[in-house]
């Protein structure tokens, strides 16, 4: 389970890494892990994901896409290649589990953060929803598309609880794994890159815009696709991301008029706006996110460029793990992360973003988006345009 932290001014990514390192190192200590010898690990047992609330089964695609004209950012010697999870509504739940993590994955994610103590296998007994190549569900019309993009060094799988639930919920998304900034990546023929961002860092601003034209690549490649081209709406797309991957959705929002609506979930947005943004955005932030946000500067003059239909919304007991997996991980690993139960904050998460979704690329009137809810009563309205 990495420990992606925010990230304000001033802290570069290396540091970054290294708190989260510490910080993991401190959630084993509170555990009381067993010393060094793998041998006296403790027992871990299975972790099931909670189960996605919409009416669909769920499956699972996964594509490899080489983008010939662009040189990797971090490795400049490659072309830029990029690991892809589509989740989909499908019609039956036939097919496979889908398998969280591999044993490698697993055992070089623990290794990344610190945990030697830990069995290496653990997070291969986390339990998923959706079922691999699950046949699709057949509607009769064209499905909306979320481009979704994790936080710096998580892989595309920590934002599983939320993509299955979105595709039981009928939309399709492409959850992307960003080689060289996450902690492990695992490429066509058993490769597995690292982290190298973490040891060779770029101005964030750059960084940011990186990992907007990965998402933009995705979306041309959704879009064209002999299969998912002839499935997804071109006129109902929306970029969403945590931490990093939501301040590129900004950026790719800026930058592409295809995208029709965009969420950052508790990032700081590095770089600003450069200009008004005028499309549907929700800033949807934990404890570090306030306004005035004194912790992250960012967002208030974000804030200040989103001229059209917006929202702040902000969880204070939130905190930034809060919005992906390590939300439940976390709770099976006998830690507190927050002061809401994992389960809670998967819940809020969930709520929110499916609603802002519904709203704008399905043209419903939500009532979450309208003002404070007395079923969710831990979520403040911050900000309130259009």
């Amino acid at each position: 389970m990495p420990a992606t932290l925010a990230a304000p001014h001033g802290v570069t990514r290396r540091l970054l890494h290294r708190l989260a390192a510490v910080v993991m190192a401190a959630i084993v200590a509170t555990i009381g892990l067993a010393p060094p010898a793998l041998a006296d690990a403790p027992a871990i047992g299975e972790l099931v994901l909670p189960a996605p609330t919409g009416p669909h089964p769920v499956g699972r695609d996964v594509m490899h896409l080489v983008d010939p004209d662009r040189a990797d950012p971090w490795v400049p010697a490659e072309r830029r290649e990029l690991m892809v999870s589509v989740w989909y509504p499908a019609a039956v739940a036939r097919g496979s589990r889908v398998p969280y993590a591999s044993a490698e994955e697993s055992r070089l994610m623990l290794e990344f953060v610190g945990l030697t103590e830990v069995p290496p296998d653990a997070l291969t007994r986390v339990r998923t929803h959706a079922r691999d190549g699950a046949p699709l569900m057949q509607t009769g019309h064209r499905l909306p598309l979320v481009v979704l993009s994790p936080g710096f060094t998580d892989p595309r799988w920590m934002q599983t609880t939320l993509a299955e639930d979105l595709a039981s919920r009928g939309y399709v998304v492409v959850g992307i794994d960003h080689p060289h900034e996450g902690a492990v990546v695992t490429l066509p023929g058993g490769r597995v890159v690292q982290c190298v961002e973490c040891d060779k860092t770029l101005p964030a601003a750059q960084a940011t815009a990186s990992r907007a034209r990965d998402m933009g690549f995705v979306l041309d490649r959704m879009l064209t696709d002999r299969r998912w081209g002839r499935v997804v709406d071109a006129r109902r797309v929306a970029a969403i991301g945590h931490s990093r991957g939501g301040a590129a959705s900004l950026v790719l929002m800026e930058n592409d008029p295809r995208v029709v609506a965009g969420l950052n979930m508790d990032g700081s947005v590095v770089p600003p706006p450069g200009q008004d943004v005028r499309r549907p955005f929700l800033l949807l932030g934990g404890g570090a996110h306030p306004r005035p946000s004194p912790t992250d500067p960012t967002w208030d003059p974000t804030w200040a460029r989103l001229t059209g239909w917006a929202r702040w919304l902000y969880v204070p007991d939130m905190s930034h793990r809060s919005f992906s997996d390590a939300a439940v991980l976390g709770k099976w690993l006998g830690v507190d992360t927050q002061a809401p139960s994992g389960e809670r904050t998967v819940e809020i998460t969930r709520a929110y973003v499916a609603a802002f979704l519904d709203m704008h690329l399905r043209h419903r009137s939500e009532p979450l988006m309208q003002g404070p809810s007395a079923g969710f009563p831990e979520v403040q309205f911050a900000g309130v345009t259009g």
